[in-house]
């Protein structure tokens, strides 16, 4: 492929901690190294997407950038034995759009070992109507089955259920036959019902109980997006043998609970890392979206943008007033 080729960009650019947002013209040189060249005809817009749009160094280190930590699109030019030109694929999570340039930019250039096959049933918006976020959510409901929880045991709990792990979680879980307990601190009821939740409940109703060791068990299993006292409130709620999922600390990073719920109750606590989940594991997961999980029947789940939204939807997020999926639109 010529160097040279061009191709439009949504760049950030860091001054004296001050950011400003545009979209660019960039050619294929400017591409970090990498052994296969994809065209992204698809990417989504997550929070750590925003995070890196206003410069906050946890996320990305270098300027200017490109975020995007998603992308779905066609193999361009690969040195990889096992990627092809013209393959359909998928590159969610490790480092793209964090400190090497994403699914912003019209074409990315990653190692193949990022690279997950576009399963043949599934398009390239549903893959990006799931995106990091939906593949955390599915991960983490993989895990809670694995752990062997069963829609007989009792409701399911989903914290930060109007975003974006949150909203896919509930759709999965109802399609899997669970009677799912939405807690949101937006006005998402009519939407979370949409998904599939059988009953909405507040923010602050999950974030109580502080001081407490236990508290009356109510669920057989919680898929908490947020840390803090609301993952601490959903180890304390749990059923014996119940098991609880964590991938998230928008509300804290600390986890102000005993060892009661774990010795007493035998609560499972299960961390989920979509960043460096194994390949093996990541491409099952994808395979179940693709198969029994698919979503597309919930258009209410995704809301499509082209790039030339993408600043009106950073601030939208950053204010917490998105709800669902954001796919971007990158032809």
């Amino acid at each position: 492929m010529n160097t040279n080729t061009e191709f439009t960009a949504w760049v950030v650019r860091k001054e004296n901690d001050h950011c400003t947002r545009a979209i660019e013209t960039r050619t294929v040189a400017d591409l970090p190294a990498g052994d296969v060249i994809i065209r992204v005809k698809y990417s989504s817009l997550n929070y750590k997407d925003a995070l890196s749009a206003i410069g906050n160094r946890g996320v990305t280190r270098r300027y200017p950038h490109t975020p995007g930590i998603d992308a779905v699109g066609v193999v361009v030019e690969s040195s990889a034995a096992d990627i092809n030109k013209g393959d359909e694929v998928i590159v969610c999570c490790y480092d793209l759009g964090m400190n090497t340039d994403g699914g912003f930019g019209q074409y990315i250039r990653v190692p193949s070992a990022w690279i997950v096959p576009l399963p043949e049933n599934l398009s390239m918006p549903d893959a990006m109507g799931f995106g990091t976020a939906g593949f955390t959510a599915a991960l983490s409901i993989h895990k809670l089955l694995a752990q062997g929880i069963r829609p007989e045991q009792g409701p399911i709990l989903v914290t930060g259920a109007s975003g974006g792990v949150g909203s896919v979680a509930v759709a999965i879980l109802a399609q899997e036959g669970f009677e799912v307990v939405a807690a949101s601190g937006k006005d998402a009821e009519e939407y979370l019902l949409s998904l599939g939740a059988k009953k909405v409940i507040s923010r602050d109703s999950v974030d109580s109980g502080a001081g407490k060791a236990l508290l009356r068990p109510k669920w057989a299993g919680v898929i908490d997006t947020v840390g803090g006292n609301i993952l601490a409130y959903g180890i304390k709620t749990t059923k014996p043998s119940g098991a609880v999922t964590s991938c998230g600390n928008v509300a804290s990073g600390d986890l102000p609970i005993t060892v009661y719920p774990f010795i007493l109750r035998g609560v499972t606590l299960l961390g989920v890392d979509a960043a460096e989940c194994p390949i093996a594991l990541r491409k099952q997961v994808w395979q179940a979206i693709a198969g029994k999980w698919q979503l597309g029947h919930l258009p209410a789940l995704s809301t499509e943008i082209s790039m030339q939204m993408l600043d009106e939807y950073i601030d939208l997020i950053l204010a917490g007033k998105t709800k669902g999926r954001v796919i971007v639109n990158m032809q």
